[in-house]
Formats: structure tokens, C-alpha cells, sequence
């Protein structure tokens, strides 16, 4: 399994102006690229191979007065950039044709540097290094100081140095993991639990666990506000506008640092005292659509949700995630009986049938492990229970169509 670790970098005067020189080449031969293609598309002709790319817009690019100065930076991050460009139209077709899960892509677009992204990589043939004094040597660069947080666990096989909206920089060092040292680090359990998410508890646990809502976004509200009226009375193109830009992108940045880091916390303590999680797979795109919407971005449910899945193929745990139309919030998860939708302001109800009082969270995460099929369930064994034999009055279609029994 591939992962990423990413590391503060701390580069000097020079060292900045080399990385801004690598950004702007690598910018350059991205767009030129794109535009080739997409003139090549206007004239009817088949696109341009990427070993053809490569020798028109780098090796002889060099060669000639108006981009002689690509000489300057390492080819491997020209050639990387290149393959960014194969990589984004592969993208494109394959959600054209249907073939790419998620959102539909567009086509790449040209960049610019105003982006509040920039990044080039290094791959090994770059020849890049650890120094031994803990400094990354970037060809054409030079040893550049980092913030170690933590150990590599192995020899990474690239790295993409990047520079935020913020003015920070970073090293992205990507790492195949060993299945197992991860298995020895994350034990087998025996336990399992539901989550359901929300906006007035993050998270709350079929066990009755509640976990409060940081609500980041919230406690920083009156800070952004007022840097953001500071940069809107500044003169477009003055410097005194760059420098409250920067501080309004940097007080976002702490802001999303913050829940980053509360996620990454949150879900290693659940995949580690867990063998098998299970969450419900919340429309976020449609619940941003309501008057919620400021709440649900601060609460980063995706964001989470991502960490828990990939965490789980990491280290051996069953991560299971079932269909949003389960009607958790309505079915009394002690006796099964379905009581209907109830309004948002009800936090509490009993059962008509069974008379058991439920805290509306705590039941939906119970129903919500019971969906997932993890009610019983031991280390080592199937969380999922097993299949039975339907009954014969059970077999057959019963003229239901294929599609409706797909679903």
C-alpha cells in the first residue's frame, strides 16, 4: 500500500527563488502540452504522443532563445510534468466513457501562477537525497532544511515539494508500506462499532460514546472575518493586498490543519481499539446545499470518513460502509419496529412497541452496526453474517425486474 508523509520545509532566499523558477518551467511545459493537444483536437489531427511531446517542448524547447531558460531546472521535473498531463486527459476520457467512479472530470485546464497550489516531483532518477545531517538535497536546489515529525518508515520512491496558498512549503515523500510491521502495530480485537455522524456530536458510537464537534471553522469565524475585511479595504496589485492575502490564507490553513489533525486522531483511536467499523454514507454534496451548509463543511465528514477507509486497508480492519436511504433514525434498533421520519428538534423517542426510550443518535449508530452486519462478532471471524437458503416461497423473481433487484 502506497501512502504519502509530508514534512515542513524551511528553504532559504535562494533555495525559494530556485523552487519559484522549478514551478514556473514546470507551469510552462504543462500548459504547452495542453495547448498542443487541444490544437491538435481543432485540426482533426490524433493527439500528440508523449515521447513526441517530450522532445518538441522540452529537449528541443531548450535548444531555442525563448526557453533556453528550461535548462535551469532538473528534467526529471519537466518529464513529470508531462505525465501530469497524460495522467489528467487519461482522467478526462475515462469519466467521458463512463469508466471513472465518482464525479464527472473535466478537461485539464491551464495553469497559472497565481494557482494557490504549486508542485513539482522528484522520482529516482532525479538522483534527490537525505543528507545525513536530515537535510532533502533537490538537484539544481540544493540541501533544503526540514521539520522531521516523525520517521520514514521506508525508502520513498519520490517526492513532490509543494508550496500552499500560505506561503508554506512542503515535502510529500511517497512510502510503500510493510503489511507487516502494520499488521504488528495495530493487534487483533474483538470489538466492532457504528458510527453516526452529525453536526451537534461529530461522532457517536453504538456503544454510547459522544464525541463533541471541535467546530473549528466556527471559533475562527471572527479572526477570518476581520482579516477578511482587512485584505478587501487593500489596493489591488499593492503589496500591503499580497501581504493580507497571506494572512487571511493562513489563518484558513490553521483552521483546516486543526481538523486534519483532530480526523487523523480520532480515526487511528477507532481503527485501533476496533476490528470492524461501519458508517453511513451521508450525501455531504447535497446536505451543502441547505442552510447547514457552513456546519457540514466544518465538520469534514469526507475528510474523515477517507481516513478511516484507507486506515482500515492498512492495518487489517473491516471497514464497511452502508447505503444512505437505511432509515437508522427510525427503526427502534431494540425491537426492529419502524416508527417513521421524525423532525430534526426530537433527540429523544419510545418505542410504541417495546416501550425502550432511545437517544435518537446513540440508536441510529446502533442501527447502523446491526446494517452493517457487525451485531455479533469475534476476532478472526466474518463480521458479515453468513447466507442462508431462501425458503421456497421465497425463491424466484416474483416479476420484480432485474434493475429494481440489482438496487
Amino acid at each position: 500500500m502506497q501512502l504519502r508523509y509530508a514534512f515542513r520545509l524551511y528553504p532559504e532566499l535562494g533555495q525559494r527563488l530556485a523552487l519559484g523558477r522549478a514551478f514556473g518551467c514546470a507551469r510552462v511545459v504543462f500548459n504547452d502540452a495542453v495547448h498542443a493537444r487541444q490544437d491538435a483536437h481543432a485540426a482533426g489531427l490524433p493527439y500528440p504522443k508523449a515521447a513526441e511531446l517530450s522532445q518538441t517542448l522540452i529537449t528541443r524547447a531548450k535548444q531555442s532563445p525563448g526557453r533556453a531558460w528550461l535548462g535551469e531546472v532538473s528534467s526529471v521535473v519537466l518529464q513529470q510534468s508531462l505525465r501530469d498531463v497524460e495522467a489528467a486527459y487519461r482522467a478526462f476520457f475515462a469519466s467521458l466513457k463512463g469508466e471513472r467512479n465518482g464525479a464527472k472530470v473535466g478537461a485539464p485546464r491551464f495553469k497559472s501562477r497565481k494557482d494557490s497550489r504549486q508542485s513539482i516531483r522528484f522520482t529516482a532518477n532525479a538522483r534527490w537525497s537525505i543528507t545525513p545531517g536530515g537535510r532533502l538535497n533537490l538537484p539544481k536546489i540544493g540541501e533544503v532544511r526540514v521539520k522531521w515529525s516523525r520517521t520514514l518508515p521506508m525508502v520513498p520512491s519520490s517526492v513532490t515539494v509543494i508550496k500552499d496558498s500560505a506561503g508554506r512549503y512542503f515535502a510529500s515523500f511517497v512510502i510503500d508500506t510493510d503489511p507487516a510491521a502494520d499488521a504488528g502495530r495495530m493487534p487483533a480485537t474483538d470489538q466492532a462499532t457504528g458510527i453516526d455522524l452529525g453536526l451537534t456530536h461529530f461522532a457517536v458510537l453504538s456503544d454510547g460514546t459522544k464525541i463533541d464537534s471541535p467546530r473549528f471553522l466556527r471559533r475562527a469565524e471572527k479572526k477570518l472575518k476581520k482579516a477578511g475585511r482587512e485584505l478587501s479595504r487593500k489596493q489591488k496589485g499593492s503589496k500591503n493586498r499580497d501581504k493580507a492575502r497571506l494572512k487571511v490564507a493562513r489563518a484558513h490553513a490553521q483552521v483546516a490543519d486543526a481538523r486534519k489533525e483532530f480526523h487523523h486522531q480520532l480515526s487511528t483511536r477507532l481503527i485501533r481499539e476496533n476490528q470492524a467499523i461501519a458508517v453511513e454514507d451521508l450525501s455531504v454534496k447535497g446536505l451543502a446545499r441547505t442552510k447547514l451548509a457552513k456546519s457540514v463543511h466544518d465538520a469534514g465528514w469526507s475528510q474523515f470518513v477517507t481516513m478511516l477507509a484507507y486506515k482500515a486497508a492498512r492495518y487489517g480492519r473491516t471497514f464497511i460502509k452502508i447505503g444512505r436511504f437505511e432509515p437508522t433514525s427510525q427503526v427502534c434498533s431494540t425491537c426492529g419496529h419502524h416508527d417513521g421520519p421524525k423532525p430534526l428538534h426530537v433527540r429523544e423517542w419510545t418505542c410504541p412497541a417495546c416501550g425502550t426510550r432511545h437517544d435518537r443518535d446513540v440508536n441510529a449508530a446502533k442501527n447502523v452496526k446491526q446494517a452493517a452486519g457487525l451485531a455479533v462478532t469475534a476476532c478472526g471471524a466474518k463480521v458479515r453474517p453468513e447466507p442462508v437458503l431462501a425458503q421456497r416461497e421465497e425463491t424466484g423473481s416474483h416479476g420484480i425486474p432485474a434493475g429494481s433487484r440489482a438496487a
